[in-house]
This record gives structure tokens, C-alpha cells and sequence, in this order.
């Protein structure tokens, strides 16, 4: 399993909050998303990039789990921004996070600004607008691409729609952004936000969900999400029994037909077995 997919939460905090930096890496959040676009008002941005550029500047070790939110391609913070966490801080941080994405031209050229190797260069673009589920292909393929997310919200506003609390009516673009990822053979994307932080059925029925539809993470804008959403990204304790049966199934067997339960066991169960068995370690 990669480094990408092994994380199963990303936490926003506002990047106007340095007080909660700590706090935010301390929740047991997988990774954390220090948010200088929607969480900063425009007459605070540069201001809070400063803020945030200090704060990394005076850190005695690089933070390996905190990514950046930038602002948008089509803002005037965007560039500054770039220039900032790509060139001065590439080292100090896990990558960017770009908001509306929308082409594969914006990720190759946050890419270029990053200092030293150009492997180092970490892209999460965030698929929130039309535009972006129209090119979600090609941005998935453009290169340091770490995985897709998926901006629920936002997008919701951008078409016009209205969906019901399960958003049920996304699905469809859901498995559309599994499929692109796959095509790319990047790491499973990493579905939105859940607003209610109180609800707990309700947030670990969004991250069941999710996880059935083939995403590997979620975003968290609360604390009090991160334990619920890392714990349903992990094999059930009936799937992880089903798993054990079936290796042990494999192990005895002589090399002809096997069965568990009355049940073939084929190659795609053998995969699927083994994939919660790496998830659980």
C-alpha cells in the first residue's frame, strides 16, 4: 500500500488560526489541510499566508502531513501563493491542495515551482466545479497528482442542485471520480465533507458509503470526525475473520478448486482478502 493510501483523513483548519495548527496535528487526523481559501476572508489572505509561512519557516522538522490549501487558479492570491509553498516551503510541507480544479495545465505548472526533484512535487486537486468533473480525467493523469478529492459541496452550488442529506444524487459522479483515479493508478480518492459534526450514525454511514463506492479517505472539518472516519476506512472485524478463512482456505488447499461456506474462492476473492489484510496493518 503507498503512503497516499494509507491516509484515510484530512483535516481542515482555517490558516488564520496558527493556534490550532498543533492542535490540528495532534487529533489523529491522518493529515491535516491548513486552509488559506475558504476559510480566510479576502481582506486577511496574505496576511494569513504569512502567518502560516512563519510558522512552517520557524519548525524545527518538516511537517510531512500538512498540506496547503491554495487559493484558486483564477484569484489574485493564487500565484503568491504558489510562489510561496511550491518555491520557498516545498521542503516543509506535504504538498498542495488546489482548489477548482479544472485542467491539468494548472497542476503541471504548480509543479514546476517546486524546488529541488521534481518528484517531490505533491498535488491534491480538489474536483468541485463542472468544469473539473469534465476534465476529471485528464487531471487525475497530469503528473503528481497524489489522488482526487471530491468538493461535494462546492459543486452542489455550481450546478444548481439541491441534494438530499445522503447525496444521492452525486453517486453517479462518485463512481466516476473511482473510475478516474483508477485510470491513473493513483490512490483512491478522498470524498467530501460531511457538515454535521455532532451526528456520528450519520457521519459513519457517509464514510460506509464511501469506502463501498471505492474511496479510500474523507475530509474532516471537525476534530471530533477524524476518529469516526479513520476507523470506517478500516476492515469490519467480520471482514477481517472473512479474510483470515479465506487465506487459510488458500493455504491448505493442494492447488485445485477451493471453496469457503458453500462459496468459490477465486483469484478476485483471494485479491480482496489480501487487500483487507494490508489495510488492517
Amino acid at each position: 500500500m503507498s503512503a497516499a493510501a494509507s491516509v484515510r483523513s484530512y483535516l481542515f483548519v482555517p490558516a488564520n488560526r496558527p493556534d490550532r495548527y498543533v492542535k490540528a496535528l495532534d487529533s489523529g487526523a491522518d493529515a491535516v489541510i491548513v486552509d488559506l481559501e475558504d476559510a480566510v476572508a479576502p481582506s486577511f489572505k496574505t496576511q494569513a499566508r504569512d502567518t502560516l509561512s512563519d510558522w512552517l519557516a520557524r519548525q524545527e522538522q518538516p511537517a510531512v502531513n500538512l498540506w496547503v490549501r491554495i487559493n484558486a487558479a483564477d484569484t489574485p492570491w493564487h500565484a503568491d501563493d504558489v510562489r510561496c509553498f511550491a518555491e520557498v516551503l516545498a521542503g516543509r510541507i506535504a504538498g498542495i491542495v488546489l482548489p477548482k480544479a479544472e485542467d491539468g495545465d494548472t497542476i503541471r505548472h504548480i509543479a514546476q515551482h517546486f524546488t529541488g526533484p521534481s518528484s517531490q512535487a505533491r498535488v491534491l486537486p480538489l474536483i468541485e466545479t463542472a468544469a473539473g468533473i469534465a476534465q476529471m480525467r485528464q487531471i487525475a493523469q497530469a503528473g503528481h497528482v497524489e489522488r482526487l478529492a471530491f468538493g461535494s459541496i462546492d459543486l452542489q452550488v455550481d450546478l444548481g442542485m439541491q441534494c438530499e442529506p445522503q447525496e444521492s444524487e452525486l453517486s453517479h459522479l462518485r463512481i466516476e471520480m473511482v473510475i478516474a483515479s483508477r485510470l491513473a493508478n493513483i490512490a483512491q480518492p478522498v470524498d467530501g465533507v460531511t457538515t454535521s459534526f455532532d451526528d456520528v450514525p450519520f457521519l459513519a454511514a457517509a464514510v460506509s458509503r464511501a469506502r463501498r463506492s471505492g474511496f479510500g479517505a474523507k475530509l474532516c472539518i471537525h476534530p471530533r470526525q477524524v476518529g469516526v472516519v479513520n476507523q470506517g476506512f478500516l476492515p469490519s472485524d467480520d471482514e477481517m475473520a472473512w479474510a483470515r478463512a479465506v487465506m487459510d482456505a488458500v493455504a491448505k488447499s493442494d492447488g485445485g478448486a477451493i471453496s469457503l461456506n458453500g462459496k468459490m474462492i477465486d483469484k478476485p476473492v483471494i485479491m480482496q482478502a489480501e487487500r483487507f489484510l494490508r489495510q488492517h496493518r
